[in-house]
C-alpha cells in the first residue's frame, strides 16, 4: 500500500514517544514552500542535504589524516554516514524521529573547512577580529546561505528543528552559539542523540584510524579503564586471528558497548523526567541523551588517551602546522586580490566584508582542493 506523507505523520503521531518531534508539529522554514506530498518534512530535509553539493565535498575532507595519507583513514563524509547510523539506533530504541536524528547527523559536519580541526583553528585565528569561524554557525551558514540551487531563496530552507539541531550541537570539541533558536532551552532528544553519537563514533573511529597508522598499539589499551569485561571478552574472543580482525572485534565491541550504555541511561533519565512532551525536554537544564557516570568517566580517559598517543603524535602535527601555513597563505593571497576567487564566491561582495567571502570560500574547500589551489598561486610553473 502507497504510504504518503499524511500516512507517514499518522504513523508517527501514534509510534512515537510523546517527547519525540513530530514533523507534522515542525516550526516550519523560513521561506514558505508547499509541502511535498510524499515525504515529510524532516525526510525532505534529510534528501537536501544528501543532494547539496557541501554534503559531497566532505569525502576529500579530513577527519584527522589529510586525504592523501591513505584510502583507508575517516574522512568526513565517511565519519558523517557512521554518525547517521549511531543516532538511527538510538533514536529507533528509544522511540523517537528517526529522519530528524539522521537529518541532524548527516548535516552537523557541512561548515567544517578543509584539514580538520587544524584548519577550523586557522580560520578562526585569521577572522578573529571579523566575527571569527566556529564550525557549527558555520554549517548553519551553508545550508541557510551558501548553498545556492533554489530561484526563491538561497540556502536549502531546511526545517526550524533541523537548524536548531545543527547550530546547537554540543559536544568535547564543539562550543555551539544558537542566537535565534531559544538558547535557554535544551535542543530536541533527537538533535541530542546526534550530539553524543558524533562522539561515540570519533572516539571509536579515531582510536580505529590510530591502530591503523601504527600510532597506537593494541597492547596500550588494556592501561585503560574502557578496556573492562566486555573489551577483554572480544579480545579473547578473537585471540587466534590476525591483529587487523582483532582490532576490528574490539572497536565493534566498543561502539556496541557505548551505544547500549547510552540508550539504558538515556531511557532512565526519561523515566525519572516523567516528560510528557517535546517542550519538557527543551525545558530540563541538563541533556537527557547521556552516558552513564560510569562510561563518562571511562570516554574522558579514552579522549585523554587519544590526545596523548593519536592527535599530538609528530606526524599529525607536521600534518596540522602544513595546513595551516596551507589556508593562511590562501587567505592572504586572496586578500591581497579577491579577483582571484570566481565570480560565483563574489555575487554578495557589495553587501558583506571582504573577510568573510574569503573566508566562506576557503571553508568550502576540500582539502585536495586547497592543496591544488596553493599549487596554482604560489608555483611559478603551475598552469592556473
Amino acid at each position: 500500500m502507497l504510504r504518503v506523507k499524511d500516512d507517514l505523520q499518522a504513523i508517527e503521531a501514534q509510534t512515537l514517544a510523546p517527547y519525540a518531534v513530530k514533523s507534522a508539529e515542525s516550526h516550519g522554514r523560513r521561506h514558505t514552500e508547499a509541502e511535498d506530498p510524499l515525504r515529510t518534512p524532516f525526510q525532505r530535509d534529510r534528501d537536501r542535504v544528501v543532494h547539496s553539493k557541501a554534503f559531497r565535498r566532505l569525502e576529500y575532507k579530513t577527519q584527522v589524516f589529510v586525504y592523501h595519507e591513505g584510502d583507508h583513514y575517516r574522512t568526513r563524509l565517511t565519519h558523517t554516514m557512521e554518525v547517521a547510523g549511531v543516532s538511527q539506533t538510538i533514536a529507533r530504541s528509544l522511540g523517537v524521529n528517526q529522519d530528524l536524528a539522521v537529518t541532524v547527523a548527516l548535516a552537523h559536519d557541512l561548515g567544517h573547512p578543509p584539514f580538520g580541526h587544524a584548519g577550523e583553528r586557522a580560520l578562526n585565528s585569521l577572522m578573529e577580529a571579523h566575527g571569527g569561524f566556529e564550525h557549527n554557525k558555520q554549517s548553519l551558514r551553508v545550508i541557510d546561505y551558501l548553498e545556492w540551487r533554489y530561484p526563491d531563496f538561497s540556502g536549502l530552507n531546511l526545517t526550524w528543528e533541523t537548524r536548531e539541531g545543527i547550530v546547537k550541537h554540543n559536544t568535547p570539541y564543539d562550543t555551539p552559539d544558537p542566537e535565534d533558536f531559544e538558547p535557554g532551552k535544551r535542543s530536541s532528544v533527537e538533535a541530542q542523540i546526534a550530539n553524543l553519537a558524533d562522539e561515540i563514533a570519533y572516539n571509536t573511529h579515531d582510536l580505529d584510524d590510530g591502530l591503523t597508522a601504527g600510532f597506537i598499539e593494541l597492547d596500550q589499551l588494556s592501561d585503560l579503564e574502557i578496556w573492562d569485561d566486555t573489551l577483554q571478552e572480544a579480545a579473547r574472543t578473537a585471540n587466534d586471528v590476525d591483529d587487523t580482525r582483532k582490532k576490528y572485534q574490539i572497536v565493534r565491541a566498543l561502539i556496541n558497548q557505548q551505544i547500549t550504555d547510552v540508550i539504558h541511561t538515556t531511557e532512565n533519565k526519561l523515566l525519572v523526567q516523567e516528560a510528557r512532551a517535546v517542550d519538557d525536554i527543551r525545558n530540563i537544564d541538563f541533556d537527557v541523551v547521556d552516558y552513564s557516570e560510569e562510561m563518562r568517566r571511562k570516554n574522558r580517559e579514552l579522549r585523554q588517551f587519544l590526545r596523548e598517543n593519536f592527535y599530538q603524535h609528530f606526524r599529525v602535527a607536521r600534518m596540522s602546522r602544513k595546513a595551516t601555513r596551507f589556508l593562511e597563505d590562501l587567505f592572504q593571497e586572496y586578500m591581497e586580490d579577491i579577483r582571484q576567487l570566481p565570480p560565483a564566491a563574489l555575487r554578495d561582495l557589495d553587501s558583506l566584508p571582504q573577510e568573510r567571502i574569503v573566508c566562506d570560500y576557503i571553508a568550502g574547500m576540500t582539502d585536495r582542493y586547497a592543496l591544488d589551489e596553493h599549487k596554482k598561486l604560489f608555483d611559478p610553473y603551475q598552469r592556473v
